[in-house]
């Protein structure tokens, strides 16, 4: 990756006030059954966490946050989500940073910090 790469940051949920609603519901009611680790890990229920706010003000490339409708439409792909690219700034092509199968993996915050500071620590970025 380099100055004209960024991270996409794709939600496993749809946008939108009932989503939202719905997905709040979700996650505080049945968590282990919440589709998006992502949003479980990153968020609390109402709002980012702060930890993940502060660390990823420290990344260098852009960042660009999806839901699964937004990413669908404007990507045309039906990758299993959540999911984390690196997007060529130049061409708007993808390539996986960080699947949903390892996303699922992750038990918390500090996993996908360290987890996404490796990588782009490897890529030169960090």
């Amino acid at each position: 990756m380099d100055k004209n790469s960024g991270l996409v940051f794709v939600y496993n949920a749809d946008r939108g006030f009932f989503n939202m609603m719905a997905d709040i519901s979700h996650k505080v009611l049945s968590p282990s059954t919440y589709p998006c680790n992502l949003c479980g890990l990153t968020h609390g229920a109402f709002s980012m966490r702060k930890e993940w706010r502060d660390f990823l003000a420290k990344i260098k490339p852009p960042l660009t946050f999806l839901h699964r409708d937004e990413f669908r439409k404007e990507f045309k792909l039906e990758d299993e989500l959540p999911a984390i690219y690196i997007k060529d700034l130049r061409t708007e092509e993808l390539r996986p940073f960080i699947d949903a199968t390892t996303l699922k993996t992750l038990t918390g915050l500090e996993d996908l910090k360290h987890m996404i500071s490796d990588k782009l620590t490897l890529e030169g970025l960090l």
